[in-house]
């Protein structure tokens, strides 16, 4: 696809060779937080951030939710890698800290849509992690083929003060995927609030 979407961008899903995207991946990466001490020396403090996956029917009601709690959908088509609740504690070392992985051929038939977010557990602000960031592609957790979409929240300023976010918006129209690139901060503090944001702005 080679595509690097900014902001608000929205594509469909059909690839160069004409064939269609039936899975993608969302890997979010993150590192602990250095602190100063006193004394001059530095600790590290762990770092929760928690992405998920919400499905969302015609009426914009969630009929599931994947997240740290409930790790794949009824059917498998939406599974999430496990918990996170470090980052990386010895610098970046490259890899996703968590990976939710979508199945679109294996989605029920009354899902239009797929969001994406992501919320700071312990209220830590995005504009304090070190290197956290998100890219949405086509692959597997194991093999990146294609990244569509990259959200650089650490160097990003807009993201500073911020718990919570609305990653993107995966949307079903005509029985074809497309997928819009939202990463806009909420105000939201908690999960359950943020699947109320995209309900109400995004969908």
């Amino acid at each position: 696809m080679a595509i690097n979407l900014q902001k608000g961008q929205r594509i469909n899903l059909t690839k160069e060779n004409g064939t269609t995207l039936t899975q993608a991946c969302v890997g979010i990466n993150w590192g602990a937080i250095e602190k100063k001490s006193f004394f001059g020396g530095t600790s590290r403090e762990a770092v929760d951030l928690d992405g998920s996956c919400i499905l969302y029917d015609s009426n914009k009601n969630a009929t599931e939710v994947i997240y740290f709690g409930n790790l794949k959908s009824k059917n498998g088509a939406v599974r999430h890698s496990g918990d996170d609740l470090t980052g990386d504690v010895n610098g970046d070392d490259g890899l996703d800290n968590e990976v939710i992985t979508i199945d679109f051929s294996n989605l029920d038939a009354n899902v239009e849509h797929v969001a994406l977010v992501l919320n700071s557990y312990k209220g830590q602000d995005f504009g304090t992690i070190p290197f956290a960031s998100i890219r949405i592609y086509e692959g597997t957790p194991t093999n990146v083929r294609e990244v569509f979409a990259k959200y650089d929240i650490a160097n990003d300023i807009s993201f500073k003060g911020h718990v919570a976010m609305v990653m993107g918006v995966f949307y079903k129209r005509n029985n074809e995927w497309k997928f819009n690139a939202i990463g806009d901060p909420t105000k939201d503090k908690k999960l359950q609030e943020t699947i109320e944001t995209v309900k109400q702005k995004y969908l």
